[in-house]
Order: C-alpha cells, then sequence, then structure tokens
C-alpha cells in the first residue's frame, strides 16, 4: 500500500483529523490547524501543489500557448486527482463571505505594516549595521477565512513546511463535518494571532448559530459539528438539545421547558420533605457530607448552590430506587449546573462566580434543566451505580486488556510492580476523569461526549486508555509500587487546557476505530 493510500485509509474515519503518518510509519499526534482537519502534507499530496503540463501525444508544431492552454495546463493535476479528492474539490468551491474575507485580510495587513513601523522606530540601525528583516506573518488566503492555523501549530510547525515557506495551505479533507474547529487553547499574545482567532472563533458561533437557527435543528449535523468543541455562549442550549432533553423543533422548546420545570418542583415538593423520614435519611446524609468535598469549593460552599445540589441528588436517588445515590454521582451534577448558569453570569471564572446575584427564578430554572440533563446521561450509565456497580467492574477489565494490547510495556510495568487498574481507574469511570482534569476541561470533554454515540459509556473506555498511556514515560520511570500509585492517583493535568483534551480525544478516537469494532483485538 502506498503512502497516499495509507493517509486516506487512516484518515477517512477520524473526525478530529489529528493523526499522521511519519516517515518510521507509526501513527503520532501532531497540532494542526483546527481539531477536525488532518494536516496538510506535501511529501503526499505533491500532486495538488506542481503543476504537471501534460505532454502532446502527436507532434504538433511549436507554437506560443493560449491562455486558455496555460490554464489547463496549470491546473490539470487538480482535475486529476482521482475520486478520493472529490471533497476536497468540492469544498473548495464552496462560497464565503467575501466582505468577512476582505476585512480580515485588510485587518492582518494594517496590524503587520503597524508592527513593523513601531519595529523600525524601536530599534533604528546604525550606519554600519543592516536592519534585521521582520518575520513574515501567516497571512490569510483571500480564497478563505478557514485556512488560517492555529496558534498551537504555528510555535510546533513541523520541517516539512518550515523548509519550504512557498507551499501554500491548501483546504483538506474534513471528517466528520467540513467546518475547521479551533482547539480554543493558549491564545497568542500578539495582535496578529489574538485577530486571527478571535475571526476564527466567529466564524464557528456563526455556524451554530445558522444551525440553531432554523425551524428543526439537525441533531446529526449538530453533533458533528460539536465534535471538537463548542462555542461558550451556545453551549447551553446545545447541550440541552444533544442530551435529548430539548426537542429539535423550535416551536415545541419553550412548552417542554416550562412543563419540564413544572414536573420537577412537583417532585420536589412531593418528596423532598421526606428526606429526614428514617427511610431515607441516611441517604441524605450522605449526599449532604459529600456536596462539600466538591470542587470547585468557591462555588460549591455557596449556601444556595449547596440547597441546589442536595435537592437535585436526592431527588434523582429516591426516583431510581434501583441504584439510589452512589458517591461519584454528585460530581456529575457540576458541568451542567456551571454550564447552564454561565447564561447568567458575566463573569469569566464561573469557579468563583457569585450565585447570589442570580435571580431567584432563573436559579430554579437552571436547578431543573440540571436536573433532567443529568438524568439523561444517567440513563445510559446506571449499571456503574447498581448494587456492586457491575459497570464500572466490567469497563475497568476492557480497560486492562485494551492497554495490555496497545501498549504491552506500560501493561507489563504496572503488574510487574502489582498496580491493579482497578486501584485507579475505577475512579476514572465513576467519575467519569472528573477528579482527574480540572473543570474546563471536563466540560470540553462533555462537548465531545454528548456527540458521541454512546460516548459516556463506551467512548469513554478509549478515553481513559490514551489517558493512561498519554502518561507511559512517568510510568516507567517509577520503579516502586507507593510512588507509582501516587503518580497515578494525582497526575499533573492542573495547567491543561482545551488543547490536551483535544490531543487526548483525537488518540481516543484512533484507538475507537481500531477496537472498537473489532473486539477480539484487545481479547488476550
Amino acid at each position: 500500500m502506498s503512502d497516499r493510500e495509507e493517509w486516506q485509509v487512516t484518515h477517512s474515519t477520524c473526525p478530529c483529523g489529528l493523526l499522521q503518518l511519519h516517515e518510521d510509519r507509526r501513527p503520532r499526534i501532531q497540532h494542526v490547524y483546527g481539531a477536525q482537519h488532518p494536516p496538510f502534507d506535501p511529501l503526499l499530496h505533491g500532486t495538488l501543489l506542481k503543476a504537471t503540463p501534460k505532454v502532446p501525444t502527436t507532434p504538433v508544431k511549436a507554437k506560443r500557448v493560449s491562455t486558455f492552454q496555460e490554464f489547463e495546463s496549470n491546473t490539470s493535476d487538480a482535475w486529476d486527482a482521482g475520486e478520493d479528492d472529490d471533497e476536497l474539490l468540492a469544498m473548495a468551491a464552496e462560497s464565503l463571505n467575501t466582505e468577512v474575507v476582505m476585512e480580515t485580510a485588510n485587518r492582518v495587513l494594517r496590524n503587520h505594516s503597524q508592527r513593523q513601523e513601531r519595529h523600525k522606530l524601536q530599534e533604528a540601525p546604525g550606519p554600519e549595521q543592516k536592519p534585521k528583516p521582520l518575520a513574515e506573518p501567516h497571512l490569510v488566503p483571500s480564497g478563505d477565512l478557514r485556512l488560517v492555523k492555529s496558534v498551537s501549530e504555528s510555535h510546533t510547525s513541523c520541517p516539512a513546511e518550515s523548509a519550504s515557506d512557498s507551499v501554500p495551505l491548501q483546504r483538506s479533507q474534513s471528517l466528520p463535518h467540513s467546518a475547521t474547529v479551533a482547539l480554543g487553547g493558549t491564545s497568542d499574545s500578539s495582535t496578529l494571532g489574538s485577530s486571527v482567532l478571535s475571526e476564527r472563533e466567529a466564524f464557528r458561533l456563526d455556524k451554530f448559530k445558522q444551525l440553531l437557527a432554523g425551524p428543526n435543528t439537525d441533531l446529526e449535523e449538530l453533533r458533528k459539528l460539536s465534535w471538537s468543541g463548542i462555542p461558550k455562549p451556545v453551549r447551553p442550549i446545545t447541550w440541552k438539545l444533544l442530551s435529548g432533553y430539548l426537542p429539535a423543533n423550535v416551536d415545541r422548546r419553550p412548552a417542554t421547558l416550562q412543563r419540564k420545570q413544572k414536573e420537577y418542583f412537583a417532585f420536589i415538593e412531593h418528596y423532598y420533605d421526606s428526606r429526614n423520614d428514617e427511610a431515607h435519611q441516611d441517604t441524605y446524609r450522605q449526599i449532604h457530607i459529600d456536596i462539600p468535598r466538591m470542587s470547585p469549593e468557591a462555588l460549591i460552599l455557596q449556601p444556595k448552590v449547596t440547597e441546589i445540589f442536595e435537592r437535585i441528588l436526592f431527588i434523582w436517588a429516591i426516583r431510581h430506587p434501583a441504584s439510589g445515590y452512589v458517591q461519584g454521582i454528585n460530581d456529575l451534577v457540576t458541568p451542567f449546573f456551571v454550564v447552564f448558569i454561565c447564561e447568567y453570569i458575566e463573569q469569566e471564572d464561573v469557579d468563583a462566580a457569585d450565585v447570589s446575584r442570580v435571580p431567584a427564578d432563573v436559579l430554579r430554572n437552571v436547578e431543573a434543566d440540571t436536573y433532567w440533563c443529568m438524568s439523561k446521561l444517567l440513563d445510559g450509565i446506571q449499571d456503574n451505580y447498581t448494587f456492586a456497580q457491575p459497570g464500572i467492574q466490567m469497563k475497568v477489565k476492557m480497560l486492562e486488556e485494551l492497554v495490555s494490547r496497545i501498549d504491552e510495556q506500560v501493561h507489563r510495568h504496572l503488574e510487574q510492580h502489582e498496580v491493579r487498574y482497578l486501584q485507579f481507574a475505577f475512579r476514572w469511570m465513576n467519575n467519569l476523569l472528573m477528579r482527574e482534569v480540572p473543570l474546563r476541561c471536563t466540560v470540553r470533554l462533555w462537548d465531545t461526549y454528548q456527540s458521541e454515540p454512546e460516548g459516556f459509556s463506551r467512548f469513554h473506555l478509549y478515553v481513559c486508555a490514551a489517558f493512561l498511556v498519554r502518561w507511559r514515560k512517568e510510568i516507567l520511570e517509577e520503579r516502586d509500587f507507593q510512588e507509582l500509585l501516587l503518580f497515578l492517583q494525582n497526575l499533573p493535568t492542573a495547567q491543561w487546557g482545551d488543547e490536551d483534551i483535544s490531543l487526548l480525544l483525537a488518540e481516543a478516537y484512533r484507538l475507537k476505530f481500531a477496537f472498537a469494532d473489532a473486539p477480539n483485538h484487545y481479547k488476550k
């Protein structure tokens, strides 16, 4: 199989497009422009970069070629690209807003000129000193706003790109959707980087708003667009739609919200007073103990938030006697509550937001929405919390088998030091990694989980496998049971951002593609 065919097979199903074949033919994760686009490799796509003039089959008299012949010669490689590139060419024909493109290009050029002038004024060269040329920025191509590289790629560009600056940035195949997605991690401090980033984010936000504005939202398209992250302004409504809480029809949503909120507070009126009854007091007492242990403390320890969480968890436990309340369920309330309350709080740091300033009727609506969305989530993973938690036991066993296949060295190292997967991975399954990564990363992770079929139950397994292998170097360096277990239970993820989660999800999707439809691959 040729390198080109391998590239096509590898990228034909990966939505994030972060896989790239290297010379040693091993798949690795690379920083790319946008979370769902594979990087453009000039070695694999040379036919799209260099024009190959056709050789005439019969001898003809030399003459000056016409304009059409020149055009045909310069573009013949594109027409001969083959059937596999049909989608690539179709995407290139998409129309964009010309005013937006030109405005962005002019702004970039204007910023660059201003920076050059300031640089010349600050560092005026001497009579014998030659001025150093200012590095050229990545200009926005005039034909497509979405071809701008991400901030992460500009800092870690591959050697192929640095060796040939004249290679144009081409539109590449996008799966599962055709919109370029920003990773949304760290932002560039330069005016140029922030300007480009904001334009790209604005473009993505506009795509979401267009999709959500229709009379009937296409949920399948919404899932594809949400896989690589959801912009903050539309995340609340998108989560409600993807979780199945709200209907796709816009006209039915207000009535549905009103009915479900009324139903939830009817539950409270009917059940909540029984929290002090002998049959339920143990459940309520455990909930009351667990909530202060949650994070972020600055948010959870606010009296109003504590009361809301107690009501949500108690009502859910009473209405689901098969499992009741189990430690770990309390953590699953936080992401929904934080996302929904963000609609009414301008403060960027939601961890320390003052909920007391939010109107009481708004808090009631947020509470009801949080309850129903959490219930939808738990409906798909309830076997994780029934007696003996068989769902978690099975998933931890599957994780062990999967890791033994994808990284046997790490698996044997854990076995050699008698580290059992249940000792660290039980919490990963029970809390859906919420205790392992910051809350902002959990929210980003759940964007993808709600976009994936069975994201919280099946896809989470591959995320955990990718998460474990992510630390293989540190794991193999530990030679002591205690130190190894302490490391696995306290992984250094405090500084993680959206980009780290996007790379983790990319590797998880690769593992899912390799093993999900062939379970015998990870059975010994």
